[in-house]
C-alpha cells in the first residue's frame, strides 16, 4: 500500500466510515461493508482494526485469500492485535489450511493466556490437525486404492418389511418413484439405503462415460434451463420445480455445480438430482463444482451429513462419483457452461478441456482448479484471487476465449449475487446462483435461465427463498468452524 500523504490522513472521519460499515456487516450487507472499511482505509490505514474488520467481511464473502491478505496487514500493523491472528486463522481454517491455522491460534494464546475463547479455539484446531494426521498416516496411495463402488452389491441389502418409503421396482428409475421419494424427503423420511445405492452408483456408470467437456444439443423450439449453484437447500430446489416444471426429456435442466455443503439438506439435493439422471440421462445434466470434492466435504457438512443420514461407505462413494462428474458443457455450440471460470493462459481450446483427465480430487492449480475455482473481475487482464484459490480475470481475457473457440457466451455460477444473477463483461458472461437467501442469512434472491433454441438468448427468472424445516445451515458442518460462524 502507498505511504499515506499527511493531508489524507481523517481518524475522525475514518471512525464514522468504520461505524457504518459496522452496521452494513450486521445487516448483512458485507460487500457493502467492506466498500465503507476500504474508505476508512484510505483515511487512516495505520489503524489494524480496519483492515481486521474487513478481513471478516471478505469470509462473510468467502473471499478467504482476501481475508488473509488483510489480517496479516492487521497483523504488521500490531502483531499483539489478537483479532489479526483470529481473523487469518479463521480464513485458514476455512480453505482447509489446518496446519496454518494452527500457528495463529498458537500465537492468539500466547498473546490471551487467559482467554477461554481462545483457549478452547487452540484446542479444537490441535484435536483437528491431529485428525488429519492421523489420517494422512493410514491414508492408501491414490494408485493402489480400490474402487469402492465395485465391492458394493446393492441387491444384497435387505428391504425391511416395515419400511413403507419409495421402491424402485427392479432396475428402473421411474418418474413415480422419484415423486414418492421427494415427498418423504418433503416429510424429513429416509430412503433406504439399498435405493440410495443403486441410484449412485447408477450415475457414476452414466457419468464415467462422459468426456470431461460435454456437448449438449437443444433442437429448433426446444429449451434448457440452467441453474447455478443449490448448496443443500432442497426446498428451494424443489421450488424451482414448482416455478419451471420438473426435470424431463421436454424439459431439461443443467445444474452448474455445488450441489452440497452449507445447507443442511444436501442429501436430499443429491439423491434428488441423481435420481432424476437415472430416469432419463439427458432431462438432467450435472457439471463439477469446487464443492464436489472432498476437501470441500470434510468441512462444509456434506461429508458429515452423509455420515448421519446414511453411512460412512456413501461418503466414500459419493467421493468417487463426484470425480467423475463433467467439468464444462456447451450448448449448440455457442455457450459454455462451467462453475468458476477462465484460465491463467490464453489460448486455451474446448479440445483441452475436453482432454483433462478429472477423475481425481481437483489439484491446487492448472486447467482443472481453474475452471472449477476462477472468477470474473471488472479490470481488464488477470489478477489474483479473492478466494486464495483459482485467479480473477477480466472481460478481454473472457472476449478472448469466446473467440477463440467461436462461442457467444459464458454462463458459470460459484459467486453470490443479489438479484440472483449478474451479467458482466460487456454482456458476454453471466453469473447464474440458484440458493436463495444463502445459508439463511445473505438475503439474495436466486434465479435459473432458460435456452431456447435456435437463438439461445438469456432468458433470465429469479426468485426468493421458501421456508424450510428449523435444521439451520452448516448443522453438519465441521466441529471448529461452526465456531467462526
Amino acid at each position: 500500500m502507498p505511504v499515506m500523504e499527511a493531508d489524507k490522513i481523517d481518524p475522525i472521519h475514518a471512525e464514522e466510515l468504520k461505524s457504518q460499515a459496522n452496521e452494513a456487516f450486521k445487516a448483512h450487507k458485507y460487500a457493502q461493508a467492506i466498500d465503507l472499511y476500504t474508505q476508512a482505509i484510505e483515511l487512516n490505514g495505520q489503524n489494524a482494526v480496519y483492515w481486521a474488520n474487513r478481513a471478516f467481511a471478505h469470509t462473510k464473502l468467502e473471499e478467504y485469500g482476501s481475508a488473509i491478505q488483510d489480517a496479516s496487514k492487521a497483523i504488521e500493523i500490531d502483531p499483539r492485535y489478537s483479532k489479526g491472528y483470529y481473523r487469518r486463522g479463521a480464513a485458514f481454517l476455512a480453505m482447509g489450511k489446518l496446519k496454518d491455522a494452527l500457528k495463529d491460534f498458537q500465537q492468539l494464546k500466547k498473546i490471551c493466556p487467559n482467554d477461554p475463547d481462545a483457549a478452547k479455539k487452540l484446542k479444537e484446531c490441535e484435536k483437528a490437525v491431529m485428525k488429519l494426521k492421523f489420517e494422512e498416516a493410514i491414508s492408501v496411495p491414490e494408485s493402489e486404492k480400490r474402487s469402492v463402488a465395485e465391492s458394493i452389491d446393492f441387491h444384497l441389502i435387505e428391504v425391511e418389511p416395515q419400511y413403507t418409503g419409495a421402491k424402485i421396482e427392479g432396475e428402473v428409475v421411474t418418474l413415480d418413484f422419484v415423486k414418492k421419494m421427494i415427498d418423504g424427503f418433503k416429510n424429513q423420511k429416509s430412503l433406504h439405503k439399498r435405493y440410495a445405492f443403486q441410484i449412485v452408483l447408477q450415475v457414476r456408470e452414466i457419468m464415467r462415460a462422459l468426456p470431461s467437456l460435454v456437448d449438449v444439443k437443444i433442437p429448433e423450439g426446444k429449451h434448457l434451463t440452467v441453474c447455478g449453484d443449490v448448496h443443500g437447500q432442497f426446498y428451494d430446489l424443489l421450488n424451482i420445480f414448482e416455478l419451471n416444471g420438473l426435470p424431463s426429456d421436454e424439459n431439461p435442466y443443467l445444474f452448474n455445480g455445488d450441489f452440497v455443503d452449507r445447507g443442511s439438506f444436501s442429501v436430499e439435493v443429491i439423491l434428488t438430482l441423481f435420481a432424476f439422471k437415472c430416469m432419463s440421462p439427458s432431462a438432467i445434466h450435472l457439471s463439477r463444482g469446487n464443492h464436489e470434492s472432498k476437501s470441500m466435504n470434510k468441512i462444509y457438512g456434506f461429508e458429515g451429513e452423509v455420515r448421519s443420514k446414511l453411512n460412512e461407505t456413501f461418503v466414500e462413494l459419493f467421493a468417487e462419483v463426484f470425480c467423475s462428474l463433467p467439468l464444462a458443457y456447451v450448448l449448440n455450440e455457442k455457450v459454455f457452461v462451467a462453475h468458476g471460470g477462465l484460465f491463467s493462459v490464453d489460448g486455451v481450446k474446448l479440445s483441452d478441456i475436453r482432454a483433462i483427465d478429472r477423475f481425481c480430487e481437483p489439484p491446487e492449480e492448472g486447467l482443472m482448479c481453474e475452471i472449477l475455482w476462477s472468477d470474473p473481475q471488472p479490470n481488464p487482464g488477470r489478477g489474483p484471487s479473492k478466494r486464495g484459490v483459482g485467479l480473477a480475470f477480466g472481460a478481454d481475457v473472457t472476449k478472448r476465449f469466446l473467440q477463440e473457440n467461436n462461442l457467444d457466451l459464458i454462463v458459470r455460477s460459484h459467486e453470490v449475487k443479489d438479484e440472483g444473477y449478474e451479467i458482466e463483461h460487456d454482456g458476454k458472461l453471466i453469473t447464474v446462483f440458484s440458493a436463495p437467501n444463502y445459508c439463511d442469512q445473505m438475503g439474495n434472491k436466486g434465479a435459473f435461465i432458460r435456452f431456447k433454441a435456435p437463438d439461445l438468448k438469456p432468458d433470465i427468472v429469479t426468485f426468493s427463498a421458501v421456508p424450510h424445516p428449523d435444521v439451520k445451515p452448516m448443522a453438519y458442518a465441521n466441529n471448529f468452524l461452526r465456531m467462526f460462524q
